[in-house]
């Protein structure tokens, strides 16, 4: 027998790596988005003029839950891949996409950044592009486990590209309104 581990030992290493990596996967994102009090309930958001394609704002809690589920066992496939070549990249190049996916909330809902955003999340698209590419050297299915992850920030792309067009003065929104609701008191 010339295997490093038996199929019952690879398998218990994934579930123990997506016992942990999924968790906390959903966790960090649930606290970027919480921190950043990002949502339709968001004041400044509601403030904007999206474009008409604009999905129903309790759709964006439903799939982001879904794919960071996904991004969890996705990775969790890659850890439990002992001694697998370009392990060490994509952990890497995964962690970095994934710390933009956490940062473009607080740039959009935070600091109303919206420019910023569309930079960031395009910056994104290319790394996840990258990390499927790199897990598909070592796991077909963490790299398709990806792909939903992939089209969705495409379309959140395209929305953060139309909410940029839509709203040039984005990011002194919210300050005028609060203004001319003083005003107007």
């Amino acid at each position: 027998m010339n295997q490093i581990a038996s199929r019952a030992q690879l398998r218990l290493s994934f579930i123990r790596w997506a016992l942990f990596i999924v968790p906390t996967i959903m966790f960090l994102g649930f606290l970027s988005g919480f921190v950043s009090g990002s949502g339709e309930e968001n004041a400044w958001y509601q403030l904007l003029e999206k474009p008409s394609f604009q999905p129903p704002g309790y759709l964006f809690g439903i799939v982001w839950t879904i794919l960071f589920c996904m991004m969890g066992f996705s990775l969790a496939l890659i850890l439990s891949a002992r001694g697998a070549r370009f392990q060490i990249i994509a952990i890497c190049i995964f962690t970095i996409q994934f710390i933009l996916n956490l940062l473009w909330s607080p740039i959009f809902f935070g600091q109303h950044q919206v420019t910023t955003a569309l930079y960031l999340i395009i910056t994104l698209w290319f790394f996840i592009v990258a990390t499927i590419y790199i897990f598909s050297k070592i796991r077909a299915l963490a790299a398709w486990l990806l792909v939903p992850y992939l089209l969705w920030v495409s379309f959140a792309s395209l929305l953060n590209y139309q909410i940029n067009v839509l709203n040039p003065d984005a990011a002194n929104l919210y300050a005028r309104a609060a203004t001319a609701d003083i005003i107007n008191e």
